[in-house]
């Protein structure tokens, strides 16, 4: 054995008793400080056996950790996802117990309760002890990712060139351009302001890009696109059908299956990721064969579903597991914490964050953010030719606090701090990577409409149908991918209720919200009712939605001009008519809106009556269908100009004087970028548009 291996030895050894004098201490300290927990017999012992007794106690504690975990955590996989988070406290108490069992001595004693607490406090003792060493001697943390990586990459087949540079996609769900460029110049985002060259050193690696969303400005429709190149027929996050009689729901396991077919089926085309691939925490899988926490394929049972590989990848350290629960308790109570606090000095505009909502936070936040991160690093050591992965904290976070609140900008910090994180695991990985970021959309401030006018949308629609206007307005809930990302996990339906699932056929209209964008329909009626068949049937409800003051606009089919956008004092376009010059009622949503009103026009599913909420050009607010104070999924303001960041080794996404515009424009940049970067990424023919600016 040479010299170079038995300095490496010795290194892990010297790791691993540093490792296990720091536990034991913990333990001797836990020991004297709780009462239930004792390392000595009830007549007392020498301080000698009571440091042996902890020694071993620690020892064993930490060899049942490092070889049973792994195999607790694959048998509860079984399990739903936050039920086996919760499990995390128990588990390592138990084998805390029984490793006190195992001492010869017989001395070590604890209440099952306490060994919960000892336990955990010694993972994560263990795990800082550990990676600050780790830390320190950069060659043992770059020979642990390796021999890491090799592990990955004996399990992997048929992957490329490893020379060929790889390319990682983040998505910051809901971060807008100018919230990114406000973060950077606050200095919320240092890591991101050292790439575009605005930090000490260095000169830019990275070019920031806005991006201009379609109409129905949210994760399905944007993800969708640049994921599979098509978001043709998603008119909003939210729609009904009345073909299959049937509310479709973007963020539904159920829907989203559909909707990846239904896209796979147009473009003949799996997919920005079917080569050597890897989706990770996102609605569509992009055509990836590594999949963890995918909604499209959440709905599936059996071994077809590897949605949920990656808690195993997370969850099988306990240090992990310990560190995550942790956090996500003190989320929980920071959310409490800041939802009391709002209350108290009265914040307007403010929706309701109880009940659930503080722990549906904490799971975007630090749950999914983790498992995320950590599998996104995994891909990268196994040298994985193309990742995309989405990060939902600052959307959940931001649709309750506003998108320029303080609560958004500490999750902002953290994002930075994961980029960093992938980062820096970059420079150990098999190959290089080039990291892209990028936004599906932004966000929107503004109250609800509810909380503006005291009326709902539908209740303002049955009131211009004559019919009975309930007392008591029903709200419309929340509709962030966490939600769903949590009823997952759970393995609970993600549904609306069943009443809305599949509304029954009477002349009842449905109404539903999709941020600041509305949908009615008919479901009486089995095609797409025109102005003049609504006007016979409910002669003032057209003009009660236009004239409105909370309403911005309104779309609708026309007999006799195809289509018609109406506005406030019978203002009435045609829809063919409409442009930048002649915007009609779409004068203060800007430059674009006409274009994608009349692209939402020709989708087979556009609702009836399709209804865009007032938007104040001044101050950027729009008003929110549903309960959210930053909201998005129509036309108006920030929500409408997401970002992209990208290496300055690719080619410039647009021409100089060009604009970046719709999700489906941004999928033909990133598959050209991933030609530029090992050849075809994509094993399938080029389609029209897919070279050159893109």
């Amino acid at each position: 054995m040479g010299d170079g291996r038995w300095r490496r030895v010795l290194s892990g050894v010297w790791r691993s008793v540093a490792v296990w004098a720091v536990s034991t201490v913990t333990m001797l300290v836990l020991a004297g400080a709780l009462p239930d927990f004792r390392l000595q017999a009830e007549g007392g012992d020498s301080a000698t056996t009571i440091a042996v007794t902890a020694a071993f106690g620690a020892g064993a504690f930490g060899l049942l950790s490092s070889l049973v975990w792994p195999l607790l955590v694959r048998l509860l996989l079984l399990v739903p996802a936050l039920v086996l988070g919760l499990l995390v406290f128990f588990l390592n108490g138990s084998l805390l117990l029984v490793a006190l069992d195992l001492n010869p001595s017989g001395r070590g004693e604890v209440a099952p309760e306490t060994a919960v607490v000892v336990a955990a406090v010694m993972s994560a003792v263990a795990s800082a002890t550990g990676g600050a060493l780790a830390v320190r001697d950069d060659d043992a943390y770059r020979r642990r990712l390796y021999r890491l990586a090799d592990r990955r990459r004996r399990r992997t087949d048929g992957h490329p060139d490893p020379t060929a540079p790889g390319t990682v996609f983040v998505q910051l769900d809901g971060v807008g351009h100018d919230v990114l460029e406000a973060a950077v110049d606050k200095g919320l985002m240092p890591g991101v302001a050292q790439w575009l060259g605005r930090g000490p050193a260095g000169p830019a690696t990275h070019r920031l890009t806005p991006w201009r969303t379609d109409w129905s400005s949210q994760t399905g429709a944007s993800q969708l696109g640049i994921l599979h190149g098509t978001n043709h027929d998603i008119p909003a996050f939210r729609w009904y059908e009345k073909d299959s009689r049937e509310v479709m729901v973007c963020n539904r396991p159920s829907s989203a299956a559909e909707l990846q077919r239904r896209a796979v089926e147009r473009t003949g085309d799996g997919g920005l990721l079917t080569l050597d691939g890897a989706s990770r925490g996102n609605l569509f899988s992009g055509g990836a064969d590594q999949l963890a926490l995918v909604l499209s394929v959440a709905a599936r049972r059996g071994k077809e579903n590897r949605s949920r590989a990656g808690y195993f990848a997370y969850f099988s350290d306990p240090a992990n597991a310990v560190r995550t629960a942790m956090s996500f308790v003190a989320d929980v109570f920071r959310e409490i914490g800041q939802s009391v606090r709002a209350r108290m000095r009265q914040q307007r505009p403010r929706v309701k964050r109880g009940g659930l909502y503080p722990f549906i936070r904490a799971f975007a936040t630090v749950v999914e953010r983790d498992v995320v991160v950590a599998a996104v690093i995994g891909d990268m050591l196994a040298g994985r030719a193309a990742i995309y992965a989405d990060l939902v904290a600052y959307d959940e976070v931001a649709h309750h606090s506003g998108p320029a609140g303080r609560d958004a900008e500490k999750v902002l910090e953290r994002l930075d701090r994961s980029l960093a994180l992938i980062t820096k695991v970059a420079e150990h990985a098999p190959r290089a990577y080039r990291v892209v970021v990028l936004s599906d959309h932004g966000q929107s401030p503004g109250e609800t409409f509810l909380a503006r006018y005291g009326l709902t949308l539908a209740s303002l629609v049955r009131a211009g149908c004559g019919l009975p206007v309930p007392r008591r307005a029903e709200r419309t809930h929340s509709g962030a991918e966490a939600r769903a990302a949590v009823r997952a996990a759970l393995r609970m339906a993600v549904e609306e209720g069943g009443e809305q699932h599949r509304p029954s056929r009477d002349s009842e209209p449905v109404v539903l919200a999709s941020g600041n964008l509305g949908l009615v329909s008919f479901p009486d009626v089995p095609h797409r009712m025109t102005k003049e068949e609504i006007d016979r049937r409910y002669p003032a409800l057209l003009s009660t939605l236009a004239n409105h003051p909370g309403v911005g606009f309104v779309l609708v089919r026309s007999e006799e001009h195809d289509g018609v956008v109406l506005g406030a004092h019978g203002a009435q376009v045609p829809v063919a008519d409409l442009d930048d010059d002649h915007p009609g009622p779409l004068a203060d949503f800007g430059p674009g809106a006409a274009e994608a009103v009349r692209r939402t026009h020709g989708f087979p599913h556009a609702a009836d009556i399709m209804v865009n909420s007032w938007y104040d050009p001044a101050d950027g607010e729009v008003l929110a269908f549903e309960e959210q104070i930053g909201s998005h999924g129509g036309l108006g303001g920030a929500q409408g100009r997401a970002f992209l960041l990208s290496p300055v080794a690719f080619s410039a996404p647009v021409a100089d004087d060009g604009e970046l515009v719709g999700a489906e424009h941004v999928h033909r940049v990133l598959r050209r970028w991933l030609r530029e970067g090992s050849g075809p990424q994509i094993p399938l023919p080029a389609r029209r548009g897919d070279h050159g600016a893109a």
